[in-house]
């Protein structure tokens, strides 16, 4: 049983730690399966992210036992028939011995790891209901049919290659679909275990989600680009413009038109001056244009006003009356409560230095401000239900955050409105008033916010016709900054305009905000047209031909073309290398590196480029490796520095260190030795990785080996052709 739960970890390649179950989730995972194998919910598939929690999970199913004698000999049979075709000392494999102790007791594993006869194994014991329980990744639930009656799913998030997320809807779908099973089952049991909080609308995203939608990922390649510059008459931007790619983003263009003729009638439809001539309209737009002038003139005022040495004197005594947008939403006049500084940021030194660095801003307020609960605006049954419990707890709810709360509207029911407190920075600050306000010690009791809420409600009542009484920058906040006075200037000027414009003289304020907020209005539409219209454009131009464009340039940077374009010794060789990165391959070949190396080194110096593992050591991948297979390796290393800095200097997006990082010797002593001869059981103790993958790298390592042949017979080389072909026997 060691074997198996050893035979992918500790060695070379696996340094990572990814998800996966601790001992509690192990017991709640072994009571779940035991739960339903007691009320005859078998078979089941237990999917999970990981190989080695696969093995890990089933490894401690070890003591139970599914299946009777019956079964356990014709699992026998099946299996000792199957391994018949490995040799006596593949047959001792850690796999290989390992597995069937777990299949004569009704559980299975079967993930990419696996040798492919073992996964085959699996497959038939399970087809034919031998195994009751299988522990597999999501890989089994695609492209082949094996429905169970239940399906538990150990986590609800996967790592794609780049970070952890949840999984789609697609794939929950695919996974989920097995349970059930045609003709046998009236329903399916899906299973999914929670190890921590997720919120509704992740939940319902997952359950409820659209399916993954298919996208073209089509990406042209430099041996694809070659190989369509050597055909005569051949155009590699015809390529571009007949694939599905394209077509997928053409076909958005009618889309993106149709919606922007439906904004611009939408825009020609408002009536700004009803019955009005083209001067009144250019009337408002003059207003318009001056107001909204004096706005960011304002917004510039206040953005020096909020600066610390400025405001701090008036916001650290709590009851002050402040104005707050949050995510541009106005949430109106709110009252301070506390002023808070990030912790560390008044220190000296590196301590200090790293509090100033954190996320975050360095000054903060705690404001009480009127909001909404944003789940009193869901509508339907369920919604309607929780309300009235909402309202009954709505006292209990003493914070608050933009993401939960809305502002207070006109028309909202006194009964959801309630006071919380907001924290936010100094930035969110609009205009800060003169008044202040008493406030008690202790703010969370709900009728604590109540009267606040009052004060703040008789405040504004009070001051209805004038205005809440703001703090004068110049006398106030002490503001000697000449850029100020500049600003105060304009906007006193703007607002002598606006007062004298003859909308403010011949009209009442109500038509005066309706005609300006019309014209917005229909200004704002005019513009998402514009904009509607510009990506319609850029839709029908064709994708990649920068990057086209770019690629070209790196080919003739290399040397793989000359400047008419024409496909040169080194672009014949890329054209025959598809398996791993060509421009690499072609500088090892050319720069002579092979032919000083034997055929073993040459082998395990190609599997840089086929093996995908992470690399166990990140500072020096090749740590402990002998000097015969390091030095190759470091010539490797700064030969794909060179095509990263060539390809960086021809603007082609990348990072220098990550492309490096993707060449791993992770499996250099193990393919040397497979090449000197070694058995395939003493190969797999030189590697960290699983049988499986071992054995796909090796196929892929035969498949470049080959097309190396070829390009050495192409370009006439017949002592490297005879090298890689010896290689090629070595590797089968």
């Amino acid at each position: 049983m060691e074997g198996m739960e050893n035979s992918g970890g500790g060695g070379r390649g696996q340094k990572r730690k990814r998800g996966g179950g601790g001992k509690g989730q192990n017991n709640d995972l072994h009571r779940i399966v035991k739960l339903v194998m007691m009320r005859n919910l078998n078979p089941v598939i237990v999917f999970s992210f990981s190989k080695k929690d696969c093995e890990t999970f089933a490894l401690e199913l070890k003591k139970e036992d599914y299946t009777d004698e019956v079964e356990k000999d014709l699992i026998s049979q099946v299996y000792a028939n199957a391994i018949e075709s490995l040799s006596e000392d593949d047959r001792t494999l850690p796999q290989v011995e390992a597995l069937l102790p777990l299949l004569k007791r009704g559980i299975g594993i079967h993930h990419g790891g696996l040798l492919p006869i073992l996964k085959e194994i699996v497959e038939i014991l399970f087809s034919e209901g031998l195994i009751k329980c299988l522990f597999a990744t999501e890989t089994f639930a695609i492209g082949i049919n094996m429905p169970a009656k239940t399906v538990v799913f150990t986590n609800t998030q996967k790592f794609d290659g780049k970070e952890m997320r949840y999984v789609t809807s697609g794939e929950y779908i695919q996974m989920s679909g097995r349970a059930g099973r045609r003709g046998k089952d009236d329903r399916g049991i899906v299973i999914q275990m929670m190890d921590e909080k997720m919120e509704p609308s992740v939940c319902k995203g997952i359950l409820y989600g659209d399916p993954d939608p298919l996208n073209s990922s089509y990406k042209i390649s430099y041996n694809m680009l070659l190989n369509m510059m050597r055909v005569e008459d051949v155009d590699p931007e015809y390529l571009l413009r007949a694939s599905f790619h394209q077509y997928q983003q053409e076909s958005e263009a009618p889309a993106l038109e149709a919606k922007a003729t439906e904004t611009e009638e939408e825009a020609n439809a408002i009536e700004i001056v009803p019955g009005g001539t083209e001067d009144d309209i250019t009337a408002v737009g003059e207003y318009y244009g001056m107001d909204r002038q004096l706005l960011l003139t304002q917004r510039k005022m206040m953005k020096i006003q909020r600066r610390p040495e400025h405001i701090l004197p008036f916001v650290k005594s709590s009851g002050r009356l402040v104005d707050i947008t949050i995510d541009n939403e106005n949430y109106g006049w709110g009252v301070i409560v506390r002023y808070r500084r990030k912790a560390g940021t008044g220190s000296a030194g590196s301590a200090g230095q790293i509090a100033s660095n954190t996320d975050g801003p360095t000054h903060t307020i705690d404001v009480l401000l009127n909001c909404v609960d944003r789940r009193f605006d869901e509508v339907g049954l369920n919604a309607e239900a929780a309300r009235t419990e909402d309202i009954k707890n709505l006292g209990l709810l003493w914070r608050g955050t933009s993401r939960h709360c809305r502002p207070d509207k006109k028309g909202d029911d006194a009964d959801i409105v309630s006071m919380r407190e907001f924290t936010v920075g100094l930035d969110s600050i609009d205009r800060i008033s003169a008044i202040r306000l008493h406030v008690p010690q202790d703010t969370k009791p709900a009728e604590a916010r109540k009267n606040i809420s009052r004060s703040v409600k008789e405040v504004q009542k009070r001051f209805a016709d004038d205005g809440i009484p703001l703090l004068d920058p110049v006398k106030d906040l002490k503001i000697k900054v000449s850029e100020f006075n500049k600003l105060l200037e304009r906007a006193s000027e703007l607002q002598q305009r606006l007062a004298s414009h003859k909308l403010s003289t011949e009209m009442s304020e109500e038509e005066r905000n309706k005609q300006v907020t019309a014209y917005d209005h229909k200004h704002d539409l005019l513009d998402q047209a514009r904009l509607l219209r510009r990506e319609a454009t850029s839709c029908q131009t064709m994708v990649m031909k920068d990057d086209l464009r770019k690629m070209k340039r790196v080919l003739k940077e290399l040397g793989h073309v000359d400047g008419q374009g024409v496909i040169q010794t080194k672009g014949r060789t890329a054209c025959e290398i598809n398996t791993a990165n060509e421009l690499v391959v072609v500088e090892l070949v050319f720069a002579g590196l092979f032919n000083d190396l034997t055929v073993e080194v040459s082998v395990a110096l190609l599997s840089c480029l086929i093996f995908d593992e992470r690399n166990k050591d990140e500072d020096d991948p090749a740590k402990g490796l002998k000097s015969y297979l390091s030095g190759p390796f470091y010539k490797l290393i700064e030969m794909a520095r060179t095509v990263a800095k060539v390809q960086i200097d021809c603007k082609i997006e990348l990072n220098e260190d990550e492309f490096v990082d993707k060449f791993n010797p992770g499996l250099m002593e193990a393919v040397y030795a497979w090449c000197k001869g070694a058995k395939f059981v003493e190969v797999q103790k030189l590697t960290g990785t699983y049988e499986g993958s071992t054995i796909r790298t090796l196929r892929r390592l035969e498949e470049l080996v080959r097309q190396l042949a070829s390009a050495s017979k192409a370009i006439g080389n017949l002592e490297l052709q005879a090298k890689f072909e010896k290689a090629t026997g070595n590797v089968y």
